[in-house]
């Protein structure tokens, strides 16, 4: 008998200002004709939840790329994580997440880990009292008054090199509940 894993996929960019639709119903569908079971999404921003027997997450994340590209034919930056990276993004924060609201708190997901080198460029000073921090394939990013009025948010998103890979950004309550969702039953 073959197990399945639970996993998270975060697409980038999608159902924004009208832009890139994907209906959550459409994504559930079509993970399901991809063969993945449980099929579930979380909010309509993005984040589906699903089991599969496939270990490797980044051909999981081009085969879901590919069909919503065939389906809707437009790219989508796709990035699948199991519940262990995203139970660990959880466990390592940096910041007193426990204190904090969660519009103040992100993470960026990326593809490939950055170092703290690759985003010397940006002085955290000048952004006080905003401030991130590089994780493991993740940046957090802590905005006291909220990622809309953050000063900080779009030269740090321009800062992470283009060899990261798709990057997307999920508020705290999100990155915790997409934890949760892939534990399990």
């Amino acid at each position: 008998m073959t197990t399945s894993q639970r996993y998270a996929a975060l697409l980038r960019g999608i159902n924004v200002g009208g832009h890139k639709k994907v209906p959550m119903a459409e994504l559930r569908t079509l993970l399901t004709g991809l063969g993945h079971g449980d099929a579930r999404t979380h909010l309509q921003s993005g984040n589906a939840v699903f089991t599969s027997p496939e270990t490797d997450p980044d051909a999981l994340a081009a085969g879901i790329a590919d069909a919503l590209r065939d389906r809707y034919g437009f790219e989508v930056g796709v990035l699948v994580r199991d519940h262990a990276y995203l139970q660990g993004v959880v466990d390592a924060c940096p910041f007193p997440a426990a204190d904090l609201e969660p519009k103040q708190l992100h993470v960026i997901y990326l593809a490939r880990t950055v170092t703290p080198a690759d985003l010397a460029g940006l002085d955290p000073a000048a952004f006080h009292p905003e401030g991130f921090q590089p994780g493991d394939r993740a940046v957090y990013l802590h905005t006291p008054d909220g990622l809309g009025r953050s000063r900080l948010a779009d030269p740090l998103t321009r800062a992470i090199p283009k060899a990261a890979g798709p990057a997307t950004s999920r508020n705290w309550n999100t990155v915790v509940k997409l934890a949760e969702l892939t534990a399990g039953e």
